[in-house]
């Protein structure tokens, strides 16, 4: 005779993924001078979130970022032009979404068919 078992609860799995688009793009900063002044230029963007952690500083938007070099030179006290793309990717470990470098910006973009239609690129096959 054998006893039977309570039923068991089955749990999420932290590791489980998800599939849909979430409209969302981003980067990581490193935690240090250059990457606490981005991060306080972006934190004032209405649809950008901040999550400050010990040795990086998280970055994350809806829809579309803009970087403004400018924004970040007169946020550092530099003159124009100290902030830009190489800086930028020195600081910046990971990124996720469409990255798009300019002169004076950085651009992510969450939806691939944004940046393409920014960059007037036809994402359609051509035989």
């Amino acid at each position: 005779m054998t006893a039977t078992s309570p039923l068991k609860k089955t749990v999420d799995s932290p590791f489980s993924s998800n599939n849909t688009a979430s409209n969302m793009c981003g980067f990581t900063l490193m935690n240090n001078q250059v990457g606490a002044i981005v991060a306080e230029v972006m934190r004032h963007k209405d649809n950008v979130t901040i999550t400050p952690l010990p040795s990086m500083i998280r970055v994350d938007a809806t829809g579309r970022m803009d970087v403004v070099y400018a924004e970040i030179d007169e946020a550092a006290g530099e003159e124009e032009g100290w902030f830009n793309a190489a800086e930028f990717e020195e600081s910046m470990s990971t990124h996720y979404g469409r990255m798009i470098h300019e002169d004076d910006r950085t651009i992510m973009f969450a939806n691939p068919e944004d940046a393409a239609e920014y960059l007037d690129f036809d994402l359609v096959a051509r035989n």
